[in-house]
């Protein structure tokens, strides 16, 4: 594998020196599988099915995902979505929306207890290929990018994407840019999938407030733009099962009402930003 990082010189279109993404993640669990935690935080005891997780997992199909687009379309930004592929069974019309929306879907595995990482080569080959024409049937669409579960993928899941044609992926956060991934003739563009501003480890993990989500973002935002002279990537993730919720929702609301607000600043999809580094790093 060969790696091309960007150059400080490097610039988003219209000479923008910052992007930002709007990711939603749109996750669902295998059957019988439940999230590892849950809003009540203490885990059961090994061999018991967490039906309070399951069910609060659940809301984002129910409430939550609808919550987030109306949000978006009220901006008029375009998304990046990650979806499970057992959502494609579950929901197909919810899915299918996405793209009748605009919005770009990222594959996501089956689902999010199916992660890269545990598999081996040929169960890894399996579940790309099963969601990919999953993806592709229901929305009409072949898809262009993956997110492992939990941004873990394995340590060839790289090359079998990039193998497959896809042309991005986010299961790296070692940059402040996305970069190119050669795997010979095949090319890849590795897009962070960054923590700063992401609803699940600042509400979930560390059992912030929403609004603490927004501080950060207004914090980071600031350093960004006022405090450095080379060009960044921010991502803005909300999950539709935590700020798909009324009282999380409006934080996404309000961060897309200040980077809208930015002429500065290029609010882009995951597939735009991997074609436009693709198109301006020699092969």
């Amino acid at each position: 594998m060969k790696i091309t990082r960007l150059s400080e010189d490097f610039r988003w279109p219209g000479g923008r020196r910052v992007a930002v993404i709007f990711n939603i993640a749109y996750e669902a669990w295998s059957d019988g599988q439940a999230p590892g935690i849950g809003p009540m935080g203490n885990v059961l005891k090994p061999g018991f099915f967490d039906t309070n997780a399951a069910s609060w997992a659940a809301f984002g199909k129910v409430r939550g995902i609808a919550r987030l687009l109306k949000i978006a379309e009220k901006h008029q930004i375009k998304t990046s979505v990650m979806v499970n592929g057992v959502l494609c069974e579950r929901d197909p019309q919810s899915v299918k929306r996405l793209v009748q929306l605009g919005h770009e879907v990222v594959t996501h595995s089956w689902g999010m207890d199916v992660i890269p990482v545990y598999l081996d080569e040929a169960a890894e080959r399996a579940n790309l290929q099963k969601n990919h024409e999953l993806m592709a049937r229901t929305t009409g669409v072949a898809p262009t990018g993956w997110i492992s579960p939990r941004g873990t993928g394995s340590a060839i899941t790289s090359r079998l994407l990039a193998q497959a044609g896809y042309t991005h992926h986010g299961d790296v956060n070692d940059d402040e840019l996305p970069y190119v991934m050669a795997f010979d003739s095949a090319r890849i563009v590795g897009i962070p999938l960054t923590m700063e501003v992401n609803d699940l480890p600042i509400c979930i993990r560390y059992g912030h407030a929403p609004r603490h989500m927004l501080e950060v973002f207004q914090d980071t935002f600031a350093a960004m733009r006022e405090r450095e002279s080379v060009p960044l990537m921010l991502d803005v993730t909300a999950h539709s099962h935590v700020m798909g919720r009324a009282g999380g929702a409006w934080v996404y609301d309000s961060i897309m009402d200040i980077v809208k607000q930015a002429s500065d600043v290029w609010i882009c999809t995951r597939a735009q930003m991997a074609r436009h580094v693709l198109d301006n790093t020699p092969a």
